[in-house]
């Protein structure tokens, strides 16, 4: 697609939407509360979501996922030189799939949140839902960041396989290693700290590219 990176974005946007009504629908106190905090801490991390792939799609000159990962073949990979926009990509995928240090959507103090009156069938699918999440975003970090299916030896596929393998390995050994943030320290973090990181970032990465018209 050539606006690949806006569909990305878009499609992340409706979990806001299927995450609260997962809340909503088993008209429980405790749910609710969990598929409302899913609903805080998108508003947190979407615009330094927003930010960090705008610096990748800035970097390429192009809103198509192939496109930014062909730029980067030859070149520096967007990770080492846009290392805050992947941070922040990367703590954006923790948080869009609500693992990790933003689990609190479905935290133990709220007996599971929105998963608090799910069982059988419907738990399964539901936390299937999350792990899809958290590769997806995984496998998007790649031609974003990593270079696509660039390096040596194997074909393009197998690369970007195993880039993605390596991501969501990283993702998930960290998770649990990594304190919960509570939801309002998030939010003031999010908007004191990463915002104006993930601005700067994108701000270089202009700079970079009228300064020499391409990657480094």
């Amino acid at each position: 697609m050539t606006v690949g990176v806006v569909w990305f974005n878009a499609m992340e946007v409706l979990t806001w939407a299927g995450l609260w009504l997962a809340g909503w629908g088993p008209n429980a106190v405790l749910s609710l509360v969990g598929g409302y905090r899913f609903v805080a801490q998108g508003l947190a991390y979407e615009l330094p979501l927003m930010f960090a792939l705008i610096s990748a799609a800035a970097g390429a000159q192009s809103l198509s996922v192939a496109g930014i990962a062909a730029a980067q073949r030859g070149h520096l990979w967007f990770a080492a030189w846009m290392p805050a926009a992947f941070a922040v990509y990367l703590a954006s995928v923790y948080a869009f799939s609500f693992f990790g240090p933003f689990g609190y959507p479905a935290g133990r103090d709220l007996a599971g949140g929105v998963l608090a009156e799910l069982s059988g069938p419907d738990r399964l699918v539901f936390q299937a839902g999350r792990w899809l999440l958290l590769t997806a975003g995984a496998g998007m970090a790649v031609p974003l960041f990593l270079g696509g299916g660039a390096g040596p030896g194997l074909p393009a596929w197998a690369w970007s396989a195993v880039k993605t393998l390596a991501v969501l390995l990283a993702l998930v050994w960290a998770r649990r290693r990594l304190p919960v943030i509570r939801a309002d320290r998030y939010a003031e973090v999010a908007w004191v700290v990463l915002m104006p990181l993930a601005i700067l970032q994108a701000l270089a990465v202009a700079l970079v590219v009228l300064t020499t018209g391409g990657t480094p």
